[in-house]
């Protein structure tokens, strides 16, 4: 055994329970994927609590070893490194492509994962906008916020979906951060009668079409052979006519019960047809927008009803998808009638920039770890 084994064999001796792997995965050139600076946060967390936390990427992760190779942060140095690790105790999926979670390979793996007594792994995989869809509309509590929502698999579709709603979005099922989001407005009684908006990085193109046949035309050519729903538009609350929806992360807390750490807003930007921040949206208080569309006590009410809605469709979800899930994040409309409605949700949200928001999360995600290891 070489001298630099021995001695990171001789370290491991050291660490004992509540060993925490964040699942990542590696790029082409062998280098981890992820926000580091996230991954940065996530570990002075673990650490602040009693947990030895890792970044490890799922290339590495085989069940059958007790040491894998992963990434260690020195806050001294402010450098990243590669260390044999004692196998994990708790596994946080936070690989950040589509592309690479749905390979055969890390699959297998994930699904090997959740058949291990010995190991916890939670939110294994990134939600889909239909299976999201189906397991909110099986139970008569949850369906009630549900936008009307159908698979775009034809024209004939989309054209019924408009006779009945004049105003629609078309979402990727597998989307991220409003990528690839469209609208329609049907206007009768016009030349021009249909008009589509396409979201690009922070604005929007807008297509103006004769007919129907020359709606789905374009409509084709957006998607290409990515599958899509089509979804009825909601009328959203409005702050100097620029449309806001609340942004809540759902946490399990230490006892394993679903918790709300933070509700946030976001403003569309004044091109953008998404109030995602990467897309042109802006952040903004919950409290001081719904304020200004209705009153104060609406406001607290609206928020109140928000959060508890969040609650409800977070254990639907968590049931229906019959995996443990630990945090999501959802994106929840407020219509002009002061209506709730559920539009999305993200089984690896983003961070949330509102600090006292942030801090909660980091602690919530080793307060749910605790419970879990509890024998």
């Amino acid at each position: 055994m070489n001298s630099s084994l021995v001695e990171e064999t001789a370290e491991l001796n050291q660490y004992v329970s509540n060993i925490f792997a964040i699942l990542t995965s590696n790029d082409e050139q062998g280098k981890m994927r992820g926000n580091k600076n996230n991954f940065i946060d996530i570990i002075q967390a673990g650490q602040e609590m009693g947990f030895t936390v890792y970044v490890l990427p799922v290339e590495h992760l085989t069940l059958t070893r007790k040491q894998l190779r992963g990434y260690v942060y020195h806050t001294s140095t402010k450098r990243w490194a590669q260390k044999l690790m004692p196998f994990p105790n708790i596994i946080y999926n936070r690989i950040p492509l589509r592309s690479d979670e749905e390979t055969d390979a890390v699959k297998a793996k994930l699904a090997a994962c959740q058949k291990n007594s010995d190991l916890i792994l939670f939110n294994p995989t990134f939600f889909n906008k239909w299976e999201l869809n189906r397991w909110l509309r099986r139970s008569k509590v949850t369906k009630a916020y549900i936008p009307l929502t159908r698979k775009l698999g034809s024209a004939s579709t989309l054209e019924e979906i408009l006779q009945q709603h004049s105003y629609l979005y078309l979402k990727p099922e597998s989307g991220k951060a409003g990528k690839g989001i469209m609208t329609i407005v049907k206007k009768n009684n016009n030349n021009l009668p249909y008009r589509l908006n396409i979201q690009e990085k922070t604005y929007s193109t807008t297509f103006n079409c004769s007919n129907f046949k020359k709606l789905w035309a374009r409509i084709q050519q957006e998607c290409g052979t990515v599958p899509y729903i089509v979804q009825q538009g909601i009328p959203l609350a409005t702050f100097h006519n620029r449309k806001f929806d609340l942004r809540t992360l759902i946490q399990k807390n230490g006892s394993g019960n679903w918790e709300i750490t933070g509700l946030g807003a976001r403003i569309a930007g004044s091109t953008s047809i998404t109030t995602h921040v990467p897309r042109g949206g802006s952040i903004d208080e919950p409290l001081k927008l719904l304020t200004h569309a209705f009153n104060t006590k609406e406001a607290h009410n609206i928020i109140d009803k928000a959060s508890k809605v969040a609650i409800k469709i977070a254990t639907q979800i968590e049931r229906s998808a019959n995996y443990r899930l630990g945090e999501m994040s959802m994106d929840i409309g407020v219509d002009e009638t002061g209506a709730i409605w559920f539009f999305e949700a993200n089984s690896k949200p983003m961070k949330f920039d509102e600090p006292h928001i942030r801090k909660k999360s980091l602690q919530r995600i080793f307060q749910y770890s605790q419970h879990l290891l509890k024998p």
